[in-house]
């Protein structure tokens, strides 16, 4: 019974780890309809981001994580700017795109940093101990954070004008342009705004994770999934998305192997899909 108990507890932290990682893309493929392949280069980015100002600058964790998300969020509204903005819903185009921006960026970080996996300390050190469950401190950190970033971007995007003009355009782009809306604005800071989530991702994930130039590469399928499984453009269906997977493998992982558990995992997806083409959670189609 200890066991699935602390494989459950084990699950709502990678939840929360899986939707950290998946939010961003959530925005910039669900909302901008781009398929942005170099998102797992976001996430690497913030990891190298925190390396350098934890490692080499020595600044606190917590002033490291602001300008993280600073930097790399700059780093997405530029590549919005020069690569992005000019082939909106030509999805092989954008795809084209970020799929060769996502070797550019590795082959860039490993002149810079070399190779060699990086390392950054754990910032919140300790574990509670209930019974004979063991949580980590840095876990319920975790878990903190992914949901100050849902009630964050709940907040931004249906509690502000800025929100209210994205999913105008998310809905009838052409439409809301002839209404006077600044297309090109939104969608920069929309975009900045999913890289600056990704980096938030990394740098919160290096800690226990290795940081290196092809790290993105393991996070990139399962954001993909979260986001069918969740719905295109629905920020609860991610986090809803998150759990389900993430706690499906790991209590199935106590019963048989976790290469199993992920191909059942794909199984229900593609019923998902095959039923619910937009995902579970996704608003009404675009037109």
């Amino acid at each position: 019974m200890e066991l699935v108990v602390s494989q459950i507890i084990n699950g709502i932290s990678g939840s929360a780890e899986l939707f950290l990682v998946a939010i961003g893309l959530v925005i910039t493929f669900g909302m901008l309809d781009v398929v942005n392949m170099a998102h797992g280069e976001m996430i690497m980015l913030g990891a190298y981001f925190g390396c350098v100002f934890v490692n080499s600058l020595h600044l606190p964790f917590a002033v490291a994580v602001i300008l993280t998300v600073i930097a790399t969020g700059l780093i997405g509204a530029l590549i919005e700017h020069f690569l992005i903005r000019k082939i909106y819903g030509k999805v092989a185009e954008t795809l084209l795109v970020t799929f060769a921006l996502t070797y550019i960026i590795q082959q860039i970080v490993r002149m810079i940093f070399g190779p060699e996996n990086q390392n950054l300390a754990m910032p919140i050190k300790g574990s509670l101990h209930l019974g004979g469950v063991t949580i980590p401190y840095y876990d319920m950190f975790l878990i903190l954070m992914a949901l100050i970033v849902l009630f964050v971007t709940l907040g931004l995007f249906y509690k502000t004008s800025y929100g209210m003009q994205l999913r105008a355009i998310t809905q009838n782009r052409q439409m809301t342009q002839c209404l006077g809306v600044n297309s090109g604005i939104i969608d920069k800071i929309t975009f900045g705004y999913g890289c600056a989530l990704a980096g938030l991702a990394g740098i919160l994930l290096a800690p226990v994770s290795s940081v290196s130039p092809g790290m993105g590469t393991d996070y990139i399928v399962d954001s993909f999934l979260v986001v069918i499984l969740g719905g295109l453009n629905s920020i609860v269906g991610s986090l809803f998305g998150s759990v389900v997977i993430q706690e499906a493998v790991s209590v199935m992982a106590s019963f048989m192997s976790l290469v199993t558990a992920k191909l059942l995992i794909f199984v229900v997806i593609i019923v998902v899909i095959r039923f619910k083409p937009q995902g579970l959670f996704s608003a009404k189609d675009k037109r």
